[in-house]
């Protein structure tokens, strides 16, 4: 049976670069306890009031990640890119120490293997993804756009001429395009879901789910 982890549970985030102190200041935001690693000790002192603890320690060291306490935390970031050994050493050292929830930075598709058979629960290629996200912008088509493992987009956009000012029944997205138009987003006014009779404005913004190939070719449409 594998166990619920709670939503508010601590977390272990070790490597304090860009990835992992980014990381680690938003979860500082939503309110949850951080425990911060890295063995550099100018970034654990720049990062020791921003986050709940900081500590400097080598994590590569499993005797170390147990002085600190590393096997009663329920989920843990590697954030560690720079070196694939130490990324990879860290994996396996909170796997031995029985973390259930793994979460770790791959820098290539190998990378990404190797963690996952250590015992990574959650492989995460940042860059890969910064990646392909800008690539779907820079066409100008999209104003946001986040891709899901199973091909499962959602996309924010200026919505097509043919759907605007008529309720999204009548344009067809869904049957002519195979889209969902989720919400709309008008201008001064909050986000709001999409019904079947919700009419589309020149002045607003539209989110879109589908598959990848099915969101580029609604999101080529004459504008």
């Amino acid at each position: 049976m594998v166990e619920q982890l709670r939503s508010d549970a601590p977390v272990l985030v070790i490597g304090l670069g860009r990835f992992g102190a980014a990381c680690a200041g938003e979860l500082d935001r939503l309110d949850r306890d951080v425990l911060a690693i890295d063995g550099n000790l100018d970034l654990v002192q720049k990062w020791s009031e921003r986050v709940t603890h900081a500590v400097q320690a080598d994590a590569r060291n499993l005797d170390a990640l147990k002085q600190i306490g590393a096997q009663d935390f329920q989920v843990a970031v590697v954030a560690v890119g720079s070196s694939i050994e130490a990324s990879v050493l860290i994996t396996a050292n909170l796997v031995d120490l029985k973390v259930p929830q793994i979460w770790a930075k791959a820098v290539s598709q190998s990378h990404g293997k190797i963690l996952s058979r250590v015992g990574a629960n959650h492989v995460i290629y940042p860059e890969r993804e910064a990646g392909e996200r800008v690539a779907h912008l820079v066409s100008g088509r999209m104003l946001d756009f986040i891709r899901f493992d199973d091909d499962f987009v959602l996309a924010k956009m200026y919505p097509p001429k043919f759907i605007r000012g008529v309720g999204l029944n009548e344009s067809g997205v869904r049957t002519k395009y195979n889209v969902t138009v989720v919400g709309v987003k008008s201008p001064g006014k909050p986000f709001r879901y999409a019904e079947a009779n919700t009419v589309v404005t020149n002045h607003d913004l539209i989110i879109v789910s589908g598959t990848n190939s099915d969101i580029e070719r609604f999101a080529s449409l004459d504008r």
